[in-house]
Formats: C-alpha cells, structure tokens, sequence
C-alpha cells in the first residue's frame, strides 16, 4: 500500500530550523511493528501517525521515537495540527480552528490559527496536570552533565522530576555558557537511569535577554542525543517555573530559546495560568513550515 507523508519544521518559520518531523495523515492500515519501523526509518525525533478518532474528538494521533511509542510530545502535536490543517483536513478557515487530538496521554486540545499573510501557528493546552517526582542533588546532575556543582543552580528547585504528559528531569543553569558547554556523561546517564530516574534531561537558563529562557533537551537512551524543540518539556518547565512562583494567581508567558547548539534555532512561546495557588493551565506554541511531501511504499 501507499501511504502519504509530510516532513515540517516545527517552532519556526523558516525552514531548515526548528523540530523536523514526519506525519503520516492516514495511517490505517498500519501495525505498530510497521510505524516503530517507519519512525525508525525517517530517524526523526518523532513521526506521528494520523487515525480516525476513537472517542468522537477530531483525530488519534499516536507518536513514536526511533526507538519507542510514547504518549504524548508537543513538537509532534504542533507539527501534525499544522500539516493537516495546510493539507485541508479541517476544511476552509479564516483566522482559528479549534481540534483535538485523542493521545494516550489523554486528550490535547489545539487552536490553529492564521494571519494576515496566511502563516499558521498552533497552540496546544498540554493533557494532564502538572506532576512532580523525584529530585537529584546537584553532584549527581553536575557529573551526568560534565559540568561543575556551580554551575547548577538550586535557588527555585533542586533538578526536578517533572511532567504535564511527558517526563522529564529540569535543571536549572547558572549561565549561558554554562548551559552551552554541557555534555551528556552517557555511563553516569545511564546509572542514573537504572536507578529509577527520568532520564530525558532538560537544561534551563533565564536569560531575560530578547528571551525569557533558553533551554537544551538531552534524551540519548531514547535514541536522541540532543533535541532541537522540545514542546512537551518546555510545557512542563513554564507548569514547574509556574508552581514555584509565590504569586498565587496569574498569567505568566515565556519566550523560549532552543536548537541553537545544533544550528537549529527554534521558538517557543509558553503560558500558564495559576488560580489559588494551582496551575489550571499550561499552553505552547509555535509556527510550522512544511518542508517535503511523499509517498511510503509499504
């Protein structure tokens, strides 16, 4: 059978920047076996795979590494709410369209919206609360990244375990050299692993330079050395920022930085929303460009 393909770049609006990423629209039809091998095949961080929707919302999606399926990422989210909507899977719109997607995560509502010049964004309200797991003292993390102990900074948060769908372990870093020469320890990566500990990595520095923060992702034992874009994560880190600041409510948004390591660049822009001392919400959003289109012989 022939299956249709897009590549976009995700969280930019220039191509050959940003998340790369494949999307296959209509993939029934197809085993788990055969979409672990397509994601396999296109190397990507993610592909995602379009179904009908099995719980009367606007599609399934399912979203798979190199290496794994996982249950919910925001690159992928972004990137798949933009292509179909380039494709006209939802039909003609003007200015906003409003799906949702059913994951295993739960279900992830997207406001796609174009602008005068006819540019797409997408926004996604990440599908679960925010958690919060374990923490790692500073060594530990310092060793795991070769840097040194000062360079990890535990002012707001030891490194955190955390999530709104996908977890992480954040760090918070004390400079943006820092944050630029850190390297992921792969033996001590893995020993932290084996002990129980999220093992996808999120590194931060508050820069309040043209941006709020800029951010690296490492997650080698997944199959991705370093991230360009990470959605999910960046969702969790404004949730996590959002928890441990001592305003009880508000509206708070980010600007975020990241690729920039890989010749990448990427922009992402975060928000929550915190009522009584609780985070009742947490979006992220980004332009998409589309890239290729094909046809997989299957």
């Amino acid at each position: 059978m022939n299956y249709r393909y897009f590549i976009c770049d995700v969280f930019t609006d220039r191509q050959f920047s940003g998340n790369p990423l494949a999307v296959i629209p209509e993939a029934e039809g197809l085993s788990e076996l055969l979409m672990q091998q397509i994601a396999r095949e296109f190397n990507f961080s993610e592909t995602t795979f379009v179904f009908p929707s099995q719980l009367g919302q606007t599609r399934n999606v399912r979203i798979y590494t190199p290496l794994r399926e996982i249950p919910f990422a925001g690159h992928p989210n972004i990137g798949t709410a933009f292509a179909l909507a380039q494709d006209g899977a939802f039909g003609h719109f003007d200015k906003r369209l409003d799906v949702v997607f059913e994951e295993t995560a739960g279900l992830v509502p997207i406001s796609i919206n174009k602008d005068d010049n006819g540019l797409i964004s997408c926004e996604l309200n990440a599908p679960e609360p925010l958690w919060l797991g374990k923490t790692v003292s500073k060594a530990v993390i310092a060793n795991v990244l070769n840097l040194e102990v000062s360079d990890i900074l535990c002012d707001t948060h030891e490194p955190q375990e955390a999530s709104v769908g996908l977890e992480f372990l954040f760090v918070e870093i004390a400079s943006h050299e820092a944050l630029k020469k850190a390297q992921v320890n792969l033996e001590a990566l893995t020993t932290l692993s084996d002990q129980g500990v999220i093992p996808h990595i999120h590194l931060y520095f508050q820069s309040n330079d043209e941006f709020d923060v800029r951010v690296r992702m490492f997650a080698p034992l997944d199959g991705v050395s370093e991230d360009p874009a990470t959605g999910s994560a960046n969702c969790a880190l404004v949730a996590l920022l959002s928890h441990f600041n001592t305003a009880t409510d508000g509206d708070f948004s980010w600007r975020i930085s990241q690729g920039v390591e890989l010749g990448r660049p990427s922009i992402l822009n975060g928000r929550t929303e915190k009522r009584e001392g609780r985070i009742t919400g947490v979006w992220i959003a980004g332009n998409s460009v589309l890239v290729s289109e094909g046809v997989l012989h299957i």
